[in-house]
Parts: structure tokens; sequence; C-alpha cells
């Protein structure tokens, strides 16, 4: 029993080192639930007070502020867009009256020749040989004929004394026209010839723009009509100038009506393809007396100054030709019109500020400028700045604005063109 009691003893201490099995899991399961727990308690009671929180009132948005104008109402004068070429006034082709050699070239390429500058020179010995033999010729029969006429004027003196027979007068008569008719023979000879040593000298027919020389000196040339004679060069008048045109038979009827109201729709304005205003004016001068059944189409052309000879031949233009008629239209921002499928459309704003939609009918640019011929009255108040806020059916704030011509712009691609105009003075 002595013996055992310090061991009880031992296992009496160790027993109390030893924690609580029951009591640790306890202290274990609180501290899990304290460290988990209470975060979910707390997202929980904060889902509680945002689901159950009374949501604020909405903000209304604010009423869109637009710029509104009425239409500009302008006299303008209308024009009808045309793309033609232009042709030279005259033009020559330069050949040869007289055959021989060409010994003389007396231009240089390109130039603008005078009426009557020397061009080329043909080799002038064989035609001045042939005038001098047309010449003598001419003498020939000047010395015929004065002998003719000596022996007539004998025979006359002697009729009186009846030395003379008629039949003898009647030869003499004869002979005497005979070489009359020989002298002027000889004389269209000499006359002939001297053409034909001047048709050696060829001369510029007209004046304008020379082309390059097609025979250089040394070469023999021919004569001849057409095709058959050797082609020189060429000469080009330049100043006027032609341009011509073809129209539609539609524009065609509006010019023609426009005549027959007593307008003049002659006038016509011309620009290149490189060139943004139309600095070139003329006048229409010929339409053909007939429309193309094939294309519709009739031909026109136009005269237009051309004194710094700038304009060549060939050359692309567009012409816009005036109808004359002066009217009344009102004109909006080219920016202001919409694009509803097919329609072309204005914003209006009314009295009440609401906004509405009105289908138009459009014109040609003036500056600018888009007229339009039907759709709106000069009192609508158009939106012209803000298209984008402006909703159909919604109400609108407006600021007063002002519709003014401005640099002549191209019109966007997606509106078609149907003419031009300006301003009426």
């Amino acid at each position: 029993m002595n013996m055992l009691s310090p061991i009880r003893g031992e296992e009496t201490a160790e027993a109390a080192l030893v924690p609580n099995t029951d009591d640790n899991a306890k202290r274990s399961w609180r501290n899990r639930g304290l460290k988990y727990g209470l975060p979910v308690v707390l997202l929980f009671a904060a889902g509680w007070g945002l689901t159950h929180r009374e949501a604020p009132a909405n903000a209304a948005p604010p009423v869109p502020v637009v710029t509104v104008a009425a239409p500009l109402v302008r006299d303008i004068n209308e024009w009808d867009d045309y793309v033609g070429r232009f042709e030279a006034v005259n033009s020559v082709e330069v050949r040869p009256r007289v055959s021989g050699q060409l010994t003389g070239v007396h231009f240089t390429d390109g130039q603008i020749v005078r009426k009557g500058q020397l061009l080329f020179t043909i080799d002038q010995r064989p035609f001045a040989a042939a005038l001098a033999e047309a010449r003598a010729e001419a003498a020939s029969a000047r010395s015929d004929l004065a002998l003719a006429q000596t022996n007539l004027a004998r025979a006359n003196r002697l009729v009186a004394d009846d030395a003379v027979s008629q039949s003898d007068l009647d030869q003499l008569n004869a002979r005497v026209r005979a070489a009359s008719a020989s002298l002027a023979a000889a004389d269209a000879r000499v006359r002939s010839r001297s053409l034909d040593l001047e048709f050696t000298q060829v001369r510029a027919p007209i004046s304008g723009r020379i082309s390059d020389r097609r025979v250089d000196a040394g070469n023999l040339v021919a004569a001849g009509e057409g095709s058959a004679g050797s082609l020189l060069t060429t000469i080009n008048a330049l100043d006027p100038i032609y341009f011509s045109f073809n129209g539609s038979e539609g524009l065609f009827l509006k010019a023609k009506r426009a005549q027959e109201e007593g307008a003049k729709g002659s006038e016509v304005q011309v620009k290149l393809q490189d060139e943004a205003n139309y600095s070139r004016t003329g006048k229409l001068d010929f339409t053909d007396n007939g429309i193309d059944p094939r294309s519709g189409t009739i031909r026109g052309r136009a005269v237009i100054s051309n004194p710094d000879l700038f304009l060549s031949p060939g050359m692309f233009g567009n012409m816009r030709l005036s109808s004359g008629a002066k009217e009344r239209a009102l004109l909006v921002p080219d920016a202001a019109i919409q694009t509803d499928q097919a329609r072309k459309t204005l914003l209006v704003v009314g009295k009440d500020g609401q906004v509405a939609v009105r289908e138009v009918q459009l014109g040609p640019v003036v500056d600018g400028l888009r007229v339009v011929r039907g759709g709106v009255t000069p009192t609508d108040r158009i939106v012209i700045v803000g298209t984008q806020l402006a909703q159909p059916g919604t109400k609108v704030q407006t600021r007063a604005g002002k519709i003014a011509p401005v640099a002549e712009t191209a019109a966007p691609p997606s509106t078609a063109l149907v003419g031009e105009a300006t301003f009426a003075r």
C-alpha cells in the first residue's frame, strides 16, 4: 500500500494536468461560431437593410435645348447643269496647194499663229520658170493681136476704094478676135502660174494655236483635195471657243417653256474640272433641230470667250444654263435636313415647344443653303442646331438662331443634286 501511494499521487496530478475533452469541444465550436457566424449575420443585416430601405424618387432628365430659326426667304435664279466638251470654232487642216519639195518650216510647234503668217515654203524654182514661160506666151499673143489689129485697120481704109473684098475683111476680123482670145488665155496662164508661185508659200488660213509639223523640210509634198493632199499641220481657232453638250428632253422642255414665258435663258457659265467657281461666261447660240430617239437627248452649243487662250478643244467642263426666271424660295442649312429612308425631313418646333417632323421637297444648293420647295412655311421654326437632341413628339427648349448664306460647298453624297441656283440680283 505504501509503495503504491506515490504512483496514485502521480496519476492524480497527471489527470489534473489533462483538460476535460467535452469542455474543449464546446469552446472550439463557440470560437468557430464567433469567427464565421458574425460576418454572415452582418451581411444578412446589411442586405435586409438595403432591401427594405425606401428608394429615393428618380430625377427627371433635363429638357434639351436646340437652336431654331425661320427659313431664309430670298429670290433666286435657277440653273440647269450640263457636262460637255470644248470644241474649236474653226479647225483647219493645212495642206499644200502645189506639189514640190518642202524647203522651209517657219513656226514652232504649238505656238499661236496669226492669219497670213508664213508656215512652210515649197521649192519655188519650177513655178518661177513656168510663170516666165506663161508671160512669154502672153507677150507673143499680145504681138499677134497687135498685128491682126494693124492689118484690119489697113483693110478698112481700102474698103472705100473697093480694093479689099468683104471676105478678106471677115478673115481679118476673125484673126483679131482669135488673137484677142489667145491673149486672154495667155494672161490667164500668167495668173495661174503666179498663183502657183504664191502657193509655194504656205500661210496660216486662220488665227489660232497650231499643232506640230507633220512633214519636215526636204520631203516631197503632194497637192490634192481632202486626204489626197499631204497633211502639213492643223490650226484650231481658240477665241472664242465652243462648248458642246447634250441635254435631256426634260431640261430642253423646261428651257422652251421659260422662253415661251419671255425669259431670257441664253446665259451660260462654265467651270473646269479643277475649278470651284463658274468663272467663265458665254451665250447659248445653237440647239439641234431634233432629239436623238436613241438617247432622248438634244445637242446644244454655247460660245465662250477665251481671251487668254487657256481653253483647248477636247477639254471637259461643267456648264450651267440659266432658265432666266426668278422665283421666291425658302432656304435652310443643308445640315438640318434628315433622311428617313427615301424621305427628306426637317424638324419643326411648335409654339408649345413640341417637336414635329415635316417631309420636304428639296431643290438646289445656293451658297451652302438648300432650297426647300415644299413642306414648310416661312413662319415655321426649323431646328438648325441640335437635331440629334430633338426627338419627334418630345418637348424642347428653344434658342433663337439665324440662317445666313455661307461659302459655296459641295452637297453631301447622300443628297442628289437636282440643279443649281444663285441669288437674284
